[in-house]
């Protein structure tokens, strides 16, 4: 039986889409899960930057680890890859001097708050982080320092989580974060609608 998934960014949502993502048979947030009330209250998966400042912010403190998306979740999903983190530090310390914790591994620690609350723990496969790079740098001339969550996610989903007759949907990915992630070139490559049908 084919499933629905929707993949929630953090931006925008309008009057109705709360409950379509909450009818949804599997529902993917990011970090902090700000798209949590507006964009509906269902959560089985929090993906989470688990390297870097972002990453030592959600795991250390108990206002992430209380978070009622993050207790709900079944699954935490890591987005990045220590391997390819630990692969891409040299030239990070090159060309952003300022981002000298952004590779920081702290997947060990997701892991273990993972097994302690009883939910599955696992981390996207590097691969994707290089497809994405190769198609990405197609569309655009300037430089970025890495894809974003969202798009990881939305590769992995396609790549390894979705089977044939499953429908994958977006939400919320109105949203432009730091801009040291590819945004528009992301939205090119996707085509984003920016709401769940």
């Amino acid at each position: 039986m084919s499933a629905k998934i929707v993949i929630v960014g953090n931006g925008s949502f309008s009057g109705d889409e709360a409950d379509k993502i909450d009818s949804c048979d599997l529902v993917i947030r990011f970090n902090g899960c700000r798209s949590a009330g507006e964009g509906g209250i269902r959560t089985d998966v929090v993906a989470v930057s688990n390297t870097g400042r972002p990453a030592a912010t959600m795991i250390r403190h108990n206002a992430w680890r209380n978070h009622p998306a993050v207790k709900n979740a079944a699954e935490i999903w890591g987005v990045r890859d220590a391997l390819k983190f630990a692969e891409l530090k040299p030239t990070i310390a090159i060309q952003y001097p300022e981002l000298d914790d952004f590779c920081d591994d702290h997947t060990e620690e997701f892991a273990s708050f993972s097994a302690d609350g009883g939910k599955s723990f696992a981390v996207i496969p590097g691969r994707y982080h290089d497809l994405l790079d190769f198609e990405l740098r197609a569309l655009m001339p300037g430089g970025y320092v890495v894809p974003s969550s969202g798009l990881r996610a939305v590769a992995y989903v396609i790549g390894e989580v979705a089977v044939p007759g499953d429908q994958v949907l977006l939400a919320g990915f109105s949203h432009q974060g730091w801009d040291g992630q590819p945004f528009a070139a992301e939205q090119a490559l996707i085509r984003i609608s920016g709401s769940v049908e």
